[in-house]
């Protein structure tokens, strides 16, 4: 593997300060606002909580975060990646302790129940951060990980169809039955609420061909709000009235009447006239059941790698390359999870497309976060009549382009391309999370990817151990020889080892040509891990892999070597 090229200059440059980056992130605070208010709104309605409960969510993540924690050009907010988890410990959690409640009443219970755990969950992720445990992101497999989040859009497309065509979903459907139906429901859409999703839809999916850089300099979010605000405006969503068409749909009653009104808009309270109404606080009954203690590990666990894998990402669009301390990243999500439930908020976390929208807005600092949730509170507080004229079927439109992206077609051509295992490991989480859980789901894909592993002819007791020799060269330089395997389930010796090495020599040379099998994430985790010693003055040069095999003509595919025996030296 080569190094990578050199940084760009303005990593070379002195990063900014947030005194004098205060208007860049006001400026990209705004932009990142609009894109969020609409988002935060239907990811909590999607969840099964009250839609202020999301605006509170991304207003806590901007206020507490921007104090405690250092990812400078993160936004944290409720996640589309989060809402089948936090959905399924409303109903799960409603449905055991609610029998006998009608349905309304059993989401309400299922709500505060879900805050119950959320609270303990993000005790769960403070101690993560004290116990610096930040470094164990780097256990879980790329592939696995990107085949849940493709897993969750499919989830998130199939719920929220429904929501674009002003059709309810059937109640407890799984996701493939609510695909399988859908071509059904296309029979008893609203035609008005249709249109208004319809239109949405074409927005956001034409939007990035449209040429033009003023025009883009608006969030598409933010056009599907107003095109969608006026549309309800002039369908008078505001009253109930019935209409019909001069037509008739195929396969729809004769003579149909439909509805529309307020049920198609968002229903939120007027916070400084009734602030009971705003706020719900938690039930701690479920947290010591199996049901609860399952979605604690849940929430914790997968929100916390949401976070860690979005800063990390960031951390690469940085232009001055600033390195995130991802332990205090979990202590501020955690404090901020932790304000957020007490007071009827969705967990949170490093949200990706907002946090790029803040990239690409010029934000320099984590000002901008905190900018991003002061606006939100400002429009919630000032303006809430507004917030309420939104259609539901807008930002069900958005939600499904959300998990549209989150299972982009491109996304499995790409994994393919990587290698055929890393393919079949893909849609074997994908099935397994659709069939049953997220947690089962993950844990499958990773067992599958371990079945891979065995099979390449990585050795049993070097599955999690990483075998590595060091020979210094001189002062400056040290040779590591990695034997037999270097895979994701190692990585995280390996890598301590490097980094040990790292605090004694300049330059550090990884010689790879005694491994049975080199895979596809350790071969991405060097690819960043040589752009992240550069940065720090230091050397990380890769060998031996010459004489392996490629799986796949991808750059990162996995290598397969022969593993000459040897004694194995101190790690």
């Amino acid at each position: 593997m080569s190094e990578s090229n050199s940084p760009a200059s303005a990593s070379e440059q002195v990063a900014p300060t947030r005194m004098s980056s205060v208007r860049s992130d006001v400026i990209s605070g705004f932009l990142v606002f609009l894109i969020a208010l609409p988002l935060c709104l239907a990811i909590a309605r999607a969840s099964g909580f009250p839609p202020i409960a999301g605006i509170w969510t991304a207003v806590i993540g901007g206020i507490i975060c921007t104090l405690l924690g250092n990812s400078e050009l993160t936004i944290k907010g409720p996640a589309a990646g989060m809402i089948v988890i936090v959905l399924g410990a409303v109903t799960d959690l409603g449905g055991q302790f609610g029998q006998g409640l009608s349905d309304t009443e059993k989401l309400m219970l299922g709500y505060k129940l879900a805050l119950g755990v959320g609270v303990v969950a993000a005790g769960v992720q403070i101690l993560f951060g004290l116990f610096r445990v930040g470094k164990w992101v780097d256990f879980f497999p790329l592939t696995p990980v990107h085949g849940m989040l493709a897993a969750i859009g499919l989830i998130i497309i199939a719920k929220q169809s429904y929501e674009v065509i002003g059709v309810s979903a059937t109640k407890g459907a799984e996701p493939l039955e609510l695909l399988r139906d859908f071509p059904h429901a296309l029979t008893q859409m609203n035609p008005g609420i249709a249109l208004i999703g319809v239109i949405s839809l074409i927005i956001l999916f034409t939007f990035p061909y449209i040429r033009g850089n003023k025009l883009k300099a608006v969030p598409a979010q933010f056009i599907v709000l107003v095109v969608a605000l006026c549309m309800g405006l002039f369908m008078d969503l505001d009253h109930w009235h019935k209409y019909r068409l001069p037509f008739q749909f195929p396969g729809a009653t004769a003579n149909t009447e439909f509805e529309l009104g307020p049920r198609f808009l968002v229903d939120i309270p007027h916070v400084l006239k009734d602030a009971s109404k705003a706020f719900a606080f938690p039930d701690f009954r479920g947290i010591t059941t199996q049901t609860g203690i399952k979605y604690i590990i849940l929430f914790s666990l997968v929100g916390s790698l949401e976070s860690l894998l979005s800063a990390r990402a960031i951390e690469l669009l940085d232009p001055w390359k600033r390195k995130t301390n991802y332990n205090r990243e979990l202590l501020a999500v955690g404090f901020a999870n932790l304000l957020a439930s007490l007071i009827g908020g969705l967990p949170m976390i490093a949200e990706i497309v907002r946090s790029k929208a803040n990239v690409d807005s010029g934000g320099r600092t984590r000002n901008a976060n905190l900018f991003h949730g002061l606006f939100l509170l400002a429009f919630v507080l000032l303006v809430p009549g507004l917030i309420h004229k939104i259609p539901l079927a807008a930002l069900g439109a958005m939600l499904v382009y959300t998990g549209f992206r989150l299972a982009n077609p491109n996304e499995f051509v790409r994994v393919f391309k990587v290698g055929s295992e890393q393919f079949v490991v893909f849609v074997v989480t994908i099935v397994a999370t659709l069939a049953t859980d997220l947690l089962i789901g993950v844990g499958i894909g990773i067992a599958t990817k371990l079945a891979f592993h065995l099979w390449n002819g990585v050795p049993i007791q070097n599955v999690f151990r990483a075998d590595v020799q060091g020979v210094a060269q001189d002062e400056q330089h040290m040779l590591l020889i990695v034997n037999h395997a270097a895979v994701f389930s190692n990585w995280l010796g390996l890598s301590q080892v490097i980094q040990e090495n790292f605090k004694h020599y300049d330059s550090v040379m990884l010689d790879l040509s005694r491994t049975r099998l080199v895979d596809h994430t350790v071969m991405e985790k060097l690819h960043q891990a040589i752009d992240e010693a550069k940065r720090a003055g230091k050397e990380l040069k890769v060998v031996g892999l010459e004489s392996h095999r490629s799986l796949s003509s991808h750059p990162l595919s996995a290598k397969k070597g022969h593993g000459t025996q040897i004694v194995s030296g101190n790690s």
